[in-house]
């Protein structure tokens, strides 16, 4: 094991993916409502792994071949993101989670969320956001090419094990933030933070 160019990938990594954009912030959301932490920590990280390998392995060839495909990709993406986006802000304006509350404190539990929309909007803020590509796919897996050889696979596990790190302490570390969350102002100020977010990003990728 190249252990510095596995610390090559794994500071890269860390640099790009604790920027709370939208595949984070909707982690973030769902681990604030204990809500299947399992399968979207497990998606996100896996889909991430999946593109890093991608990227270091020569991928990002494909970019330069089919440049109106990636172009296509990133409208699709920046479509969902603004429709994202609005449906935060509205939610800032009328919560749906008035509050948060536990069983554990007495209180009813959040309205349970049917598993399948969630694995859809993970697969979605993961595969349609045109800042996982660019993070993952071309800035990581650019950088990887520039390792020798038989380095490529060490900087590509570092940085898939900061990403599964990360995405694991962000959707449970997320449950912290609970007790705060059992006002309404706080759901429409983080819905609200959200929204703006994800418009922003989607509106300064535009060409």
């Amino acid at each position: 094991m190249n252990w510095l160019s596995f610390s090559h990938g794994a500071a890269l990594c860390a640099s790009l993916i604790v920027t709370i954009g939208a595949q984070n912030a909707f982690v973030l959301r769902q681990g604030i409502m204990r809500s299947h932490v399992v399968k979207i920590v497990a998606l996100c990280a896996l889909s991430d792994c999946i593109l890093i390998g991608a990227g270091v392995g020569g991928a990002s060839v494909l970019v330069e071949r089919y440049p109106v495909f990636v172009h296509a990709m990133l409208y699709v993406g920046l479509a969902y993101l603004v429709w994202f986006g609005l449906n935060a802000l509205r939610r800032a304006v009328r919560p749906q989670h008035a509050v948060l509350d536990t069983e554990e404190d007495g209180g009813s539990a959040p309205p349970a969320q049917r598993a399948l929309p969630i694995v859809l909007m993970t697969l979605a803020f993961t595969w349609l956001n045109p800042h996982v590509y660019l993070d993952t796919f071309l800035l990581i897996g650019t950088a990887g090419a520039r390792e020798p050889d038989g380095a490529r696979v060490a900087f590509a596990l570092g940085a898939m094990a900061v990403s599964v790190s990360w995405f694991i302490g962000l959707g449970y570390g997320a449950r912290a933030l609970a007790p705060l969350f059992r006002r309404a102002s706080a759901w429409r100020v983080l819905d609200g933070a959200i929204g703006s977010m994800v418009l922003l990003l989607a509106f300064t990728q535009l060409r």
